[in-house]
């Protein structure tokens, strides 16, 4: 009886936290899959099958629902493990199981719709739009999901997606603060650019990106809002689980961080976040 939390390596600590503080008597399972980090260069199929193994093994150590703390996953796996996978899975398990992403919830809060809402379509001109630019990983960005879900909710919203190839694979691997901030600020030069303008809004479309926030608040326009996912998952969580009581979360307080690469402590930038020491044990 527990919630399981899944990401490629680290990243996914930043939805974590705000699970944890939003419902700090259940239990939770992190796994990170740290072997096969960063999901973003990969091929669909093998975000789909990695994914998918890694639910497998959280609802093997007792998660009733397991969320994806991964963009990249969200968007190439999510919808295609909750048609053609879970269906069989849960007949075979014997117990109601589910998978939930962090994209639906941050699109609900960039838009201020709710996700069963669809704009109508008038045509009309529209006076002054609102440029938001969402910095992710390259699979995220070819995805386009962000571009399509928006659009339907917001004509007055222009999503501009920048892909950071290289960004997630640094923040798991320690890089320092100067290093960071170059790559952040480069990122942050190019969309605009692109753009022609400053953007308005931002969301952090990669889970470690909300690690250095602060680097993406320094390099962009002052005052510049973040959409920040980890409080959007946390939202939709508690409202999800309180619509859904068969869904078992455990009261207990328990906390496992579990690993598929290296066990044991984590890189210094990661538990400066976290706020103190964080080991974790072998998958």
């Amino acid at each position: 009886m527990a919630i399981g939390v899944f990401d490629s390596g680290v990243g996914g600590l930043s939805v974590h936290r705000a699970l944890v503080q939003r419902l700090p008597q259940a239990d939770f399972i992190y796994l990170g899959d740290q072997a096969n980090a960063p999901y973003g260069g990969r091929t669909g199929e093998e975000i789909v099958d990695l994914t998918r193994a890694g639910c497998e093994q959280l609802f093997d150590l007792g998660c009733d629902l397991v969320v994806l703390a991964c963009n990249t996953a969200s968007a190439i796996a999510l919808r295609r493990l909750q048609q053609t996978w879970l269906p069989g899975y849960r007949k075979a398990l014997g117990r109601p199981v589910n998978v939930l992403g962090i994209i639906v919830p941050t699109i609900e809060a960039a838009t201020g719709m709710p996700w069963e809402h669809e704009a109508e379509r008038r045509g009309d001109k529209v006076e002054k739009l609102d440029i938001l630019a969402v910095f992710c990983t390259p699979a995220t960005a070819r995805s386009r999901v962000y571009e399509i879900e928006i659009d339907k909710r917001r004509q007055d919203v222009a999503v501009f997606a920048e892909p950071c190839p290289e960004l997630a694979r640094m923040i798991e691997n320690g890089a320092g603060a100067v290093e960071l901030a170059q790559a952040v600020e480069a990122h942050v030069a190019a969309v605009t650019t692109r753009v022609g303008r400053a953007p308005d809004r931002a969301i952090l479309g990669c889970t470690h990106y909300e690690i250095i926030a602060d680097i993406f608040r320094a390099a962009l326009k002052p005052g510049t809002p973040l959409i920040h996912q980890p409080q959007a998952t946390a939202d939709a969580l508690e409202a999800y689980i309180a619509k859904h009581p068969e869904y078992r979360t455990g009261e207990s307080a328990g906390r496992r961080f579990i690993t598929t690469g290296e066990p044991g402590a984590q890189n210094l930038l990661v538990e400066t976040f976290w706020g103190g020491p964080l080991s974790f044990e072998k998958a």
